[in-house]
């Protein structure tokens, strides 16, 4: 396992682990990876959309020339302080801090001088490259944005508004996790740990969903381009829990590897050398932070949701331009899909169940069941008013 870059780096180069890359942790790598994995299929999808005449372009009026605005340099030079003051406290601090970065970066903690320093130069460049361009008399100027030219901004809004609703999704997963919360709140909402993966997916496709129709486009094409991004971003993330050894691995599997499972036997049970939560007992001569492994293998779960999302993405991949006729289609059968794929997950997964209606079911089992019965009736609803419409 790789809890953090450092030793990745440490088995392909054999530099010691835990050093200054030791603050890039391994999950956090792989969550931006994620991001960018689903933006550029997102792109894609975008951009054959607007070539197939499925989505076009919308005309915005902006002014050149301006003047450098008091607003504009603050806003920069607030960015500036901000990195400056964290990131060179980090980079000093790394020792102490490689273990739970997000607790020095939710925290008061920082470098002054480098804040204030790096502030002024951001404020400062700003000022200069607005005031370069700036022109006597400022002129307005029509320009088309197509979709794809979106692509960034909503990236980075799902990018924020996922990792707050998987943050406060994780918060109710169950009752010692809820207990936790009231003991300790913003501990537990500003700790490094703790993600739900559809708590983000929920509060991203709604904060998403909002921008979409606030900046005009076709709601409804925007998800059938947005499904196969969001099932590619999931399988990269879930890359990032295996590599990681994060917990979110399955039951305890002792069971000998049966003939029919053509994969290495680790990917039947593992014992997760070297997990970031130093989870089981010590691993002999091992140098270095995390130096546990696993005392039971268990079922390496987020190896199984990789390859079940990738063999979801290559069937919405491949049924995209066939359901193009009925606009929907694809984001309903990725609820279907995504929705029974986790379900089944669950049986073989560690987590705290809720008793509901008798039963007792962790909250992903429940979400799951919800999103696979909205993809049933979504594809039912839209292949009945697509045949009606035929007729």
């Amino acid at each position: 396992m790789y809890p953090n870059l450092s030793y990745f780096f440490h088995d392909l180069f054999g530099t010691e682990p835990d050093n200054f890359l030791s603050v890039i942790n391994t999950f956090g790598f792989f969550l931006a990876l994620a991001f960018l994995a689903a933006g550029y299929v997102l792109y894609l999808e975008f951009t054959r959309m607007e070539k197939a005449g499925i989505l076009t372009f919308q005309t915005r009026e902006i002014i050149l020339g301006e003047k450098p605005r008091t607003t504009d340099i603050a806003w920069n030079g607030v960015l500036g302080f901000i990195l400056g003051y964290k990131l060179v406290f980090l980079f000093q601090h790394f020792r102490e801090v490689e273990g739970d970065v997000a607790s020095i970066i939710f925290s008061g903690q920082g470098n002054w001088g480098a804040g204030i320093l790096i502030g002024i130069v951001f404020a400062a460049y700003r000022y200069w490259d607005i005031n370069r361009h700036a022109l006597p008399k400022p002129e307005k100027k029509s320009i088309k944005i197509y979709p794809h030219d979106m692509v960034g901004d909503i990236a980075i809004t799902a990018a924020i508004s996922g990792i707050i609703g998987a943050k406060v999704f994780a918060l109710f997963e169950g009752p010692n996790a809820f207990s936790n919360f009231i003991r300790d709140p913003l501990g537990q909402l500003f700790s490094g740990a703790g993600l739900a993966i559809y708590g983000g997916l929920i509060v991203a496709f709604a904060v998403v969903f909002w921008y979409v129709r606030r900046r005009g486009l076709p709601v409804i094409r925007v998800m059938d381009a947005a499904a196969p991004a969001m099932i590619m971003g999931y399988a990269v993330g879930r890359l990032g829990c295996q590599f990681a050894g994060d917990g979110d691995w399955g039951i305890a599997n002792t069971a000998a590897k049966p003939g029919w499972f053509f994969l290495p036997d680790w990917a039947w049970a593992y014992d997760y050398p070297r997990n970031v939560l130093n989870e089981g007992i010590p691993i002999d001569g091992c140098i270095g932070h995390y130096c546990s492994h696993l005392t039971t293998p268990v079922f390496p779960t987020p190896l199984y949701e990789v390859v079940a999302s990738l063999v979801i993405f290559g069937i919405l991949w491949a049924l995209r331009k066939r359901l193009t006729i009925i606009p929907g289609m694809i984001f309903f059968i990725y609820c279907i899909l995504n929705g029974i794929e986790r379900f089944f997950i669950e049986k073989i997964r560690v987590n705290e169940t809720m008793h509901v209606m008798g039963m007792d079911a962790s909250q992903a089992e429940i979400i799951s069941t919800i999103v696979f019965l909205v993809g049933v009736t979504g594809a039912v609803v839209l292949w009945q008013h697509h045949r009606a419409k035929a007729a």
